[in-house]
């Protein structure tokens, strides 16, 4: 279907967002089609039962792939292809039916998807919804086995609300304001680059886009002069002419980020047109940290600078926020990196570059706390929409009963010398292991003698 109908897809975002062909390109349809070619090529092994040792001799301890049923997947309306499609390539995988509903924020992309999708997939294991907050809201009243949500937070806490009625398992990829750390070892040209890059891909609508930057004042100077320079040389001298940069979805999303520009002064950009749902890349200084365009999640082309003395004090100031989805360190030097990783508690994160953490097919991405819960991308979709079901196979031989006697009324104080003396301590593997081992030590040997016996056997027949 991606390979097919790509231009189709690449037209309707174009008509959603404005998104020019490269990252429309990159960041949905090449990206769906190299997910379903990892799944295709691993799928085999993933589905395999897989056996596990067990503590008792002459038992099989398994692990069934079960999937869970019917799933529900909403996608979201900034990667109206991605963040829908590519959790239901793993829910199929998983071997799930799903109810597929893509945002009707991008109204193309949705229709393109409803259109397709009956043409390649069964028409009533993989039902496509659209609509808006009716058509939702009737959706989860349904009782579902699984339900996969991308969007707000605020959306999040009421799928999360309608699956509690049902015990309904839930994977929320949420958002959040994720902070970006530079200080003075960096070469602040690339620093620059890279982070600008994350930003406006998309012009900002991305969850994991860096949310504001923290750094000295000196190094804040550094990175306002670089990305004049940068921003000249990407869009030109009139960002509004630029062929490179998305649009705002809608016209209250643009009215939403005018009120931001209110936050702190503006260093470069900040013009807006509502009617063209555009705005420029825009920097602001002298930031309000209790703002609103430092409380709340931005989600377009504004990006603040807060001035922090090191990094001891802006690993102490996003500690004190709600943990974010994505979090990016720049910095040469090792044990700053370290201390990052280790002291913020965030759902990935990327050291010298933006975004790039999400590309990693090897990696899971997701939230942590307010920005999400459950993992996806890769192998860790499969994973979500499976149940993993224990099997124990026991063995009819009576040694295991007499061996176990002391399990059986009645009850006495030699069963629970033998308990204890057969419980694993810690210290090591308890006696039913070593006996287990012992066992298939010697089923292993009296094999080896009988096809050594029998190799023996026809060499000698044979003179």
């Amino acid at each position: 279907m991606y390979r097919e109908n790509r231009q189709i897809f690449l037209d309707a975002l174009k008509s959603d967002l404005n998104k020019p062909k490269l990252e429309a390109t990159m960041m949905e349809t090449h990206h769906l089609e190299d997910d379903v070619n990892f799944i295709l090529n691993r799928l085999d092994k993933w589905v395999r039962t897989e056996e596990v040792p067990s503590k008792v001799p002459l038992d099989k301890s398994l692990i069934y792939n079960e999937p869970y049923g019917v799933v529900l997947v909403m996608g979201a309306w900034n990667y109206p292809l991605q963040l829908t499609m590519l959790p239901v390539a793993g829910a199929i995988a998983a071997g799930n039916a799903v109810v597929i509903k893509p945002s009707e924020v991008s109204a193309a992309t949705a229709s393109a998807i409803a259109k397709l999708v009956p043409q390649y997939l069964d028409k009533d294991c993989y039902p496509v919804v659209c609509g808006g907050i009716p058509e939702t809201t009737e959706l989860l009243k349904e009782r579902f086995d699984y339900i996969f949500y991308t969007g707000s937070t605020t959306v999040g806490k009421i799928v999360r609300d309608a699956a509690n009625k049902f015990l309904t398992p839930t994977t929320l990829e949420l958002g959040g304001k994720s902070p970006c750390y530079i200080d003075n070892t960096v070469d602040i040209t690339v620093a620059t680059k890279r982070i600008l890059w994350g930003k406006m891909i998309n012009l900002g609508q991305t969850c994991i886009a860096p949310d504001y930057i923290l750094c000295s004042k000196e190094v804040q100077e550094e990175f306002l002069k670089t990305a004049k320079e940068v921003l000249k040389q990407w869009y030109g001298d009139d960002a509004r002419e630029s062929k490179d940069l998305c649009r705002i979805v809608a016209e209250r999303h643009v009215e939403r980020l005018a009120t931001y520009l209110d936050g702190g002064k503006v260093a470069i950009g900040g013009k807006y047109n509502v009617e063209e749902k555009w705005m420029e890349p825009t920097l602001l200084v002298d930031v309000d940290e209790k703002s609103k365009v430092m409380t709340e999640e931005i989600f377009g082309p504004i990006l603040p600078i807060i001035n922090v003395k090191n990094h001891v004090d802006a690993i102490e100031f996003i500690n004190k926020r709600e943990k974010p989805l994505a979090l990016y360190v720049f910095s040469t030097k090792k044990d700053r990196q370290e201390m990052f990783m280790r002291q913020v508690p965030c759902g990935g994160v990327t050291l010298n570059d933006t975004i790039f953490h999400v590309a990693s097919t090897d990696l899971p991405f997701g939230g942590v706390g307010n920005s999400g819960m459950g993992s996806y991308h890769g192998k860790f979709t499969f994973d979500t929409f499976t149940h993993k079901k224990a099997c124990l196979n026991r063995s009819y031989n009576s040694f295991i009963d007499k061996a176990m006697q002391f399990r059986f009324p009645p009850y006495t104080e030699k069963g629970i010398e033998t308990l204890t003396s057969l419980r694993d301590k810690g210290d090591g593997p308890g006696v039913l292991y070593y006996l287990k081992i012992t066992m298939t030590h010697l089923v292993s040997m009296a094999l080896g003698a009988l096809i050594l016996y029998l190799v023996l056997h026809y060499a000698q027949v044979r003179v």
